[in-house]
Parts: C-alpha cells; sequence; structure tokens
C-alpha cells in the first residue's frame, strides 16, 4: 500500500473526503515526526509504539571487496507493535 491507496483508505473508512484523509496523514505523520525528533516515545494502545534509539558506531565489511568499513553512530526510529496488532497480523 502506497500513500495515495492509504488516503483513500482512511478517507472510505473515516467517511471524509479524500482532502480531509489526506491533511490528517499529513498531519499525522509531522507530529510523529516532530515528537521523535525530540526524542519522545509515541504510544498507540493496541496498535504500537515508536520511539527513538541511539544506534553505537561500529566497523562492518564491505561485501564487493571485504574491506573492513566504520559506520558511524546514529540515531535510528524503532517501532514495537502492541499485541492486537500483532494478534491479527498471526491470523
Amino acid at each position: 500500500m502506497n500513500k495515495a491507496e492509504l488516503i483513500e483508505a482512511i478517507a472510505k473508512e473515516a467517511k471524509l473526503s479524500k482532502a480531509d484523509a489526506g491533511r490528517a496523514l499529513d498531519g499525522f505523520t509531522n507530529s510523529v515526526r516532530s515528537s521523535l525528533k525530540g526524542g519522545e516515545k509515541i504510544t498507540l494502545v493496541g496498535f504500537g509504539t515508536f520511539s527513538v534509539a541511539d544506534r553505537a558506531a561500529r566497523k562492518g565489511k564491505n561485501p564487493q571487496n571485504g574491506a573492513v568499513i566504520n559506520i558511524p553512530a546514529k540515531r535510528v526510529v524503532k517501532f514495537k507493535p502492541g499485541s492486537d496488532l500483532a494478534k491479527s497480523v498471526d491470523k
């Protein structure tokens, strides 16, 4: 599913126009982005939790030539699915 298909599904499910659903989705993603950038955790009960974690610098290997490379430290986004979401996918 791409963004356009998601907007269409939201519009149908919530009985909104596609324009309103698009603005709602953009508002959601912008809010999540700014909260994560500020280091906050976002918990949607039954759906899952978005969080930010620090990944330490490490050594890696170039698969083409086997040379050792340095991979710098960075912050990464993590998502842990909620139990309702995990159960619905497992069926």
